[in-house]
């Protein structure tokens, strides 16, 4: 069974860096296109980043565009994200998701294109 589990997240303050993973068990990690999403409190869900099978094609939202790095590890079934500059604005749980993808090729920022999920990380920035 596919199965994403987040770690890395926490309590920082602003201006700071984080990187979450996602550790990715049960599937071939670059046969699925992946991305973070992040859900703050009384706002919708929205993309982070996301990235191809193969690593190649990269997407950010544009909230985080240019403080932050997406990647993926595929030999280790890993994916990552480093924030940088982080913000108050930040604070939300933040999403791995997965969706199958053979050509290694596919990205995505639609939260409803992905079908398997994690449970979140809270990140939290102080001001």
């Amino acid at each position: 069974q596919a199965q994403l589990v987040e770690s890395g997240g926490g309590l920082v303050q602003a201006g700071q860096s984080l990187t979450l993973s996602c550790t990715m068990t049960g599937f071939s990690s670059h046969t699925y296109a992946m991305a973070w999403f992040r859900q703050a409190p009384g706002k919708e869900r929205e993309v982070v980043a996301a990235i191809s099978g193969y690593g190649v094609r990269l997407l950010y939202g544009d909230s985080v565009k240019g403080r932050s790095t997406i990647s993926r590890d595929n030999a280790k079934s890993t994916m990552f994200l480093q924030m940088n500059s982080l913000k108050p604005e930040d604070t939300a749980i933040y999403y791995c998701a997965a969706r199958r993808d053979l050509s290694g090729s596919y990205v995505n920022s639609v939260a409803s294109d992905y079908n398997i999920w994690g449970r979140g990380t809270q990140v939290t920035v102080s001001s």
